[in-house]
């Protein structure tokens, strides 16, 4: 018991540097660690994880069932304020797959290294710029559970990703998409120059168009009429205008008789 409280103790202090390390001593089976989430995320230990402003994404395992119904105030699960869980499957001391959970616990399990509760910033340093450098889908998986790590910024991290041409179209389309997810006109601006720096890939470019519609109105519609006005793109600017219809803000129905009465 005691061996097994100074282990716990050492997990605790884990600096990202170790966590790589640790990892990296791994041959093959499984590699799991904890950390605090932020104070708006909850999940049910299952793969559902939630946000207090009602984004969510489901990673739960193919096959699951959801059954839609129209009293959705009727009922709620339990949903644990955390910590996040996150499980990497690593084979030929390769990672090659990233689980993510909140709440919950794990399950005993053979050939399971545990790291114990890892501090956040250094569990989001080895996400973002060890784990989302490695081959395979594992490097866009790595991406989500940072995000919701308690306490780290992580949105200009993103869109150093987004712009970074080392990184895969993956990993760069995934940073994107969770910026969008971010508050604060800074993050707006940051996928402005995404989508207006020709040099970046074409599909990164129209994943930061997505992700401008994703932000509030008053954020998001500006940004894609500039967009619409401004690219000399074809594809971006017709992503951008198809991104305006869907808006319904008036600023955008104005853009459209603008063009139309031109012709």
């Amino acid at each position: 018991m005691v061996c097994a409280a100074a282990m716990g103790i050492a997990a605790a202090t884990l600096p990202a540097q170790s966590i790589a390390k640790r990892v990296a001593q791994v041959k093959d089976g499984t590699v799991r660690m904890s950390y605090a989430s932020r104070s708006d995320v909850c999940g049910n230990g299952a793969g559902n994880i939630s946000t207090h402003n009602g984004s969510q994404r489901n990673s739960s395992s193919s096959g699951s069932t959801t059954i839609t119904t129209t009293r959705h105030n009727e009922w709620e699960d339990e949903c644990e304020s955390g910590p996040v869980r996150v499980a990497i499957d690593v084979a030929d001391g390769k990672p090659i797959a990233l689980r993510a959970y909140v709440g919950g616990r794990w399950r005993p399990g053979t050939e399971v290294t545990d790291l114990g509760t890892v501090p956040a910033r250094d569990a989001v340093d080895y996400l973002l710029d060890d784990l989302a450098r490695a081959d395979g889908r594992v490097a866009g998986e790595a991406i989500f559970p940072a995000t919701i790590a308690d306490s780290v910024t992580v949105w200009p991290r993103l869109l150093s990703l987004a712009k970074d041409d080392s990184r895969t179209k993956d990993v760069r389309k995934q940073a994107v998409f969770w910026v969008s997810q971010a508050a604060g006109e800074k993050a707006t601006e940051g996928l402005k120059e995404v989508v207006g720096d020709a040099a970046t890939d074409q599909d990164v470019r129209l994943q930061a168009v997505f992700a401008l519609s994703q932000r509030p109105k008053d954020e998001g519609v500006p940004a894609l009429l500039d967009v619409a006005k401004g690219s000399k793109d074809p594809r971006i600017r017709k992503q951008a205008i198809f991104w305006l219809g869907q808006s319904g803000d008036p600023r955008a129905v104005a853009y459209f008789e603008s063009v139309l009465l031109k012709k």
